[in-house]
């Protein structure tokens, strides 16, 4: 999946991650990407980052839905740009079943245009302090 804009992540990932699509959200990011997620795991490359959000989204994040925030688009020229995306994610469930309630998350994205149009190049996805 290719965006237009730096300004189409929040949605594109939003869908996505509600979608518990995996490899749709991997594709938002280029082939050799860097990306750390909520649970500290890190992945080089769209590969592995399609693979640690699958098990992601069949473990801890199985139920959780995620509510887009604020977000911060800062143009860096015109083939780059960093986005910091706020969003509320609840439905996060622990090891035993129960429910963790919801926290504050923050996608810090760098993205740059590539052959097919505006993507990921790094990103980390932490929990909000």
């Amino acid at each position: 999946m290719s965006l237009n804009a730096p300004a189409d992540l929040p949605r594109a990932f939003a869908l996505a991650w509600g979608a518990r699509d995996a490899q749709a959200l991997a594709e938002l990011f280029a082939e050799d990407a860097d990306f750390l997620s909520l649970t500290g795991g890190a992945a080089e490359g769209r590969a592995e980052i399609a693979a640690l959000l699958a098990g992601e989204m069949s473990g801890a994040f199985a139920r959780a839905r995620l509510v887009t925030g604020r977000s911060k688009l800062r143009p860096l020229g015109p083939h780059a740009a960093v986005l910091i995306q706020r969003f509320v994610l609840s439905g996060i469930v622990h090891v035993d079943g129960t429910d963790a309630g919801r926290i504050g998350a923050v996608l810090a994205a760098t993205l740059g245009v590539g052959a097919k149009g505006w993507e990921i190049v790094a990103a980390q996805f932490v929990a909000e302090g």
